[in-house]
């Protein structure tokens, strides 16, 4: 029998490779910028078309490559960061596996030029499904300039699973984020399909954080900061009251690496218990500096994983960090933490003898009778001298019996002094006199066997939720046009996330449309939503069309109904009249399913006479 295992030709491997390395458009723009990075560079730009899916540019200032570095950057296990095992255990720069370029090239037409601060002619090479196509000297800017173009052009059915544009771009911004978070210092440009997304001077890391999430985040920011013998953390956690509902404003960096952590995560989060609103998530951009020998990176490709040798002592640091912090904010909210915050400093007594009694001063000649004009006193009032002087009699005094003899009337019906008769038939719908509201919360109707009692706000969702699913399969939205248009501004991902969402937004009857980079017009939002604003309305409906995407895995429209629906509906605690109730109950027994709510629970319980007479015989 023949031998049958044989080595695997370059070109296959570096595709199988790049199943790993480069699973979308976002993971080689992560790449290439990254090398950038280690490269010195402190201009860095980003072109892109398509998604990434056409092109994507990465041009930089860094110190170039010499024609050797340049042709053997493309090669396997290539790499200039690492020289021996040993080097493993103090890696300070972003990459060192030297897997990225020659995965990229594999499944892509790739060119690059690059050019040394010391040589007079650059170097340009051109790649297509890892085979070298040219090679040759070039006139090329200081630095590197490499372009990714029909990314997957080779592997069709990886090609085919990409999403679509928007999605694309979304995945991309978040990692450009992240890297541009964690480099401050580094001028950054995002450019897609010829408009400018991301403009970014070098900054402070807080001007940097409200740069990329947008102005308002001026005020949601508080400072963490410590300095131990394991760890050096620093950097900024969001205010309670702006927490969100996903977890997408959420950044650790280890040694200025973005990664992912559900242990540090949780620290975070115990240091917000009994801070936040339920189901809600805070913002945290938070930097770890540690010794590189007591961490190791090499876990996973993607480079977002990392193991510790003092986990514990870590998530005790970071815990107590934050928590500390926010007892300072919520003693002192409007102070700046740049400055020292000892009661001295807050305030400086007087010396005795600078105190100042206060005076009272009076006219001892004024006669409050020497005037002819008559005063009209609106309700009673109190002299100093505890004199009372009584209001006006009103000039439809003979209408308040009636007005109060209807009230009288209308809350005997309410507490059941009227007897009223019920249709035994008709059990499933309540009449007006058998409502009652518990608490603001939930609604208690008498049935034959008993009495129901109906969440208020569950019972709204499911009614709303039927109805934007009903308007988005039929484009039925109605509009309530704003008599002042709204312009609303939203950071990029959002922004990118909204256009995908824009043709079944405007189903629901949203009249919106773009208005420049980041911007769209509010011109009206469905008749269901009321006393809201656009920008708030906008917010929410992404935020939590986003939660329902990461966690339920629910289709597009469905996603966005539910989200729509719980933001739109009645909230615990809100008064409602007889005659909301009544309408309430009817939508809701008019829906396809109003006995479960959106999270699964139930909408309507119900109460037999039996049970309550078990109650009052224990």
């Amino acid at each position: 029998m023949p031998d049958i295992i044989q080595l695997l030709p370059d070109a296959v491997a570096n595709q199988i490779a790049a199943g790993e390395v480069v699973q979308r458009p976002a993971s080689a723009v992560k790449e290439l910028v990254e090398n950038a990075l280690d490269a010195g560079a402190d201009k860095i730009q980003l072109i892109l078309k398509e998604g990434g899916k056409s092109l994507i540019q990465v041009i930089d200032n860094g110190c170039g490559m010499s024609l050797t570095d340049a042709r053997m950057s493309f090669e396997r296990h290539a790499t200039s960061k690492i020289r021996k095992a040993e080097d493993l255990f103090a890696i300070r720069t972003m990459g060192f596996r030297g897997e990225a370029m020659a995965s990229i090239a594999a499944i892509a037409q790739v060119e690059l030029k690059t050019r040394r601060h010391e040589d007079e002619l650059g170097t340009c090479i051109l790649i297509e499904g890892s085979e070298v196509i040219s090679q040759q000297a070039c006139s090329a800017n200081t630095g590197t300039s490499i372009s990714v173009k029909n990314l997957f052009y080779n592997t069709p059915a990886r090609r085919n699973f990409l999403k679509s544009n928007p999605v694309e771009m979304r995945h991309i911004i978040d990692e450009f984020q992240r890297v541009a978070l964690a480099n401050p210092q580094v001028f950054f440009s995002m450019h897609h399909d010829g408009q400018e997304i991301y403009h970014l001077p070098q900054a402070t890391l807080k001007q940097r954080i409200i740069h990329l999430l947008g102005n308002n985040y001026n005020e949601r920011l508080v400072p963490v900061e410590e300095d131990t013998n394991v760890i050096k953390l620093r950097g900024f956690v969001g205010k309670p009251e702006y927490a969100k509902r996903t977890r997408g404003e959420q950044f650790f960096f280890v040694n200025n690496r973005f990664i992912r952590d559900a242990y540090l995560n949780h620290a975070v989060l115990m240091a917000f218990k009994e801070l936040l609103p339920e189901d809600t998530y805070p913002l945290y951009v938070l930097f770890i500096e540690i010794d590189p020998a007591k961490i190791d990176i090499n876990v996973h490709p993607t480079k977002t994983e990392i193991k510790y040798q003092d986990e514990q002592t870590i998530y005790a640091i970071i815990r107590s960090a934050v928590k500390r912090s926010l007892g300072r904010y919520n003693i002192t909210p409007s102070l700046d933490f740049d400055q020292e915050n000892s009661i001295e400093h807050l305030v400086t007594p007087k010396p005795f003898e600078e105190i100042v009694a206060p005076t009272i001063s009076f006219n001892p000649d004024y006669n409050p009778f020497a005037t002819e004009q008559k005063i009209e006193r609106e309700a009673p009032v109190y002299s100093s001298s505890s004199n009372y002087r009584s209001s006006p009699v009103p000039q439809n005094w003979d209408t308040l019996y009636e007005i109060a003899r209807k009230e009288e009337n209308a809350q005997s019906e309410m507490h059941g002094q009227k007897t009223i008769a019920v249709d035994d038939q008709d059990l499933n719908k309540p009449s007006e006199q058998q409502l009652f509201q518990v608490h603001n919360r939930y609604i208690l109707s008498q049935i034959k066997s008993g009495f129901m009692v109906i969440n208020q706000q569950a019972a709204h969702e499911r009614i709303l939720y039927e109805r934007f699913l009903q308007q988005l399969e039929n484009h039925t939205g109605v509009s309530q046009q704003s008599l002042f248009p709204q312009s609303v501004t939203l950071n990029s991902s959002d922004f990118e996330l909204l256009k995908e969402l824009l043709p079944d937004i405007r189903a629901l009857g949203f009249d919106i449309r773009e208005f420049g980079k980041n911007t769209v017009v509010v011109e009206g939002v469905p008749a269901d939503l009321n006393n809201t604003s656009e920008t708030e309305i906008l917010e929410q409906l992404l935020e939590g069309f986003k939660n329902n995407q990461s966690i339920l895995k629910l289709d597009k429209r469905d996603s966005l109904a539910r989200s729509l629906a719980r933001n739109a509906a009645t909230k615990a605690g809100t008064r409602m009249s007889l005659e909301e109730m009544n309408l309430l109950i009817d939508q809701l027994f008019a829906c396809q399913m109003p006995n479960l709510a959106l999270n699964g629970k139930l909408v309507i319980t119900t109460f037999t006479l039996n049970e309550l007479a078990e109650r009052f015989e224990k």
